[in-house]
């Protein structure tokens, strides 16, 4: 067994164990990223944007009162037909 722990790998051959570590781990980390990233994304855009939906959910919040919220609930009507 001749070079058996006298000769190993030498600087050129850690530094190449080194990178491939690196570059092991920064692909699980971005691969982990990615998936998290898309289940997130799918729930947090709606597929279907109802107008009306929205003006309902803010006056029941009270954030509009009911006569801006006809209003706006005719316009709407208006421009769907």
């Amino acid at each position: 067994m001749m070079g058996w722990y006298h000769d190993g790998l030498g600087w050129g051959g850690w530094l190449v164990m080194l990178l491939g570590m690196v570059a092991f781990w920064g692909l699980v980390v971005w691969a982990v990223v990615v998936l998290f990233r898309d289940t997130h994304s799918e729930d947090a855009r709606p597929t279907h944007h109802d107008p009306l939906a929205t003006l309902d959910e803010r006056f029941a919040r009270g954030e509009i009162d009911e006569t801006e919220y006809q209003a706006r609930a005719d316009v709407l009507r208006a421009a769907h037909h």
